[in-house]
């Protein structure tokens, strides 16, 4: 439905999971009018957009907050797309039960050290631990199987469905890192975001980070479509289950941080440089609607 003359490109990045997919639902198959952008979709796993995201090479990318402490230079936080662990979030397992105390022994196999998983876990855990970096759709895999490429594994930190999943492979849940989150602070764990780079100028900005809205506002309001979609990034779900999950981390937070989850995101990164696993102290940005 782009207007075909003057089109402006927008690269987007995010993940190939259900809840992504389901929030650009309306952007990647033309439910919206977009005017003057064409909007080209990249499907990157997290960690990837991570990195990708310190070049500035996508106008609007979806990011960790903790890569976003690194990014302030180059984007702006979008007040819609966030992904909240309201009282749940990413999870740590093992073959075996164990406390939390137990993990900075172990070696866990984590996402990427960009994701807001990890600093949620360093932060849990009040020290490092030994890990190995693994795709992230592969981490259950290879704590059932106590290895990866090798290189031993103990425990799995494991972030989008694989929260739905883990016990079908018989793992235990070590630590729910949203649940213990909201008992340390009493706020959601902001875990996700949109991102939009700072040159693009205040008018593009404010459409782009508009039209986002509108797309997650779509899905929301024709849910079964944008459910069929997402269905086809759903690894291991079914129907009921991929809708639980969307449920989980596209709704009312999504469409805005809110005064709460704005509170959250300054929280996660204050705590996060006290602990020394952020750098600079860092005051989040978010694009004025």
């Amino acid at each position: 439905m782009a207007d075909a003359t003057a089109q402006q490109l927008i690269r987007v990045g995010h993940s190939p999971d259900p809840d992504d997919a389901f929030m650009f639902h309306a952007l990647a198959n033309d439910k919206i009018e977009t005017g003057q952008y064409e909007f080209h979709h990249e499907l990157v796993d997290i960690e990837t957009l991570n990195h990708r995201a310190r070049q500035g090479e996508l106008e609007l990318t979806a990011v960790s907050l903790h890569a976003y402490a690194h990014l302030t230079d180059k984007y702006l936080l979008c007040p819609c797309g966030a992904s909240m662990g309201d009282d749940y979030g990413p999870m740590v397992v093992a073959r075996e039960a164990c406390e939390i105390t137990a993990l900075k022994d172990m070696t866990i196999a984590v996402p990427g050290t960009l994701t807001t998983a990890f600093l949620a876990l360093r932060l849990c855990t009040s020290a490092e631990f030994k890990y190995v970096v693994v795709p992230f759709d592969q981490i259950i895999a290879a704590t059932a199987a106590g290895e990866f490429e090798g290189q031993k594994i103990d425990a799995g930190l494991i972030i989008h469905e694989g929260q739905l999943t883990y016990g079908d492979q018989g793992l235990q849940l070590i630590v729910d890192l949203g649940k213990w989150w909201r008992e340390e602070t009493g706020l959601p764990l902001p875990l996700g975001a949109n991102a939009i780079r700072k040159d693009l100028g205040d008018a593009v900005i404010r459409d782009v980070n508009r039209l986002l809205k509108q797309s997650i506002q779509y899905g929301l309001d024709h849910r079964q479509e944008a459910l069929d979609y997402a269905l086809q990034y759903g690894r291991d779900l079914d129907r009921a289950k991929a809708d639980k999950f969307v449920g989980m981390y596209v709704n009312d937070w999504t469409l805005d941080f809110g005064p709460t989850g704005r509170k959250a995101v300054t929280e996660l990164l204050a705590r996060g440089h006290a602990a020394g696993v952020i750098p600079q102290r860092v005051t989040p940005e978010f694009v004025e609607e």
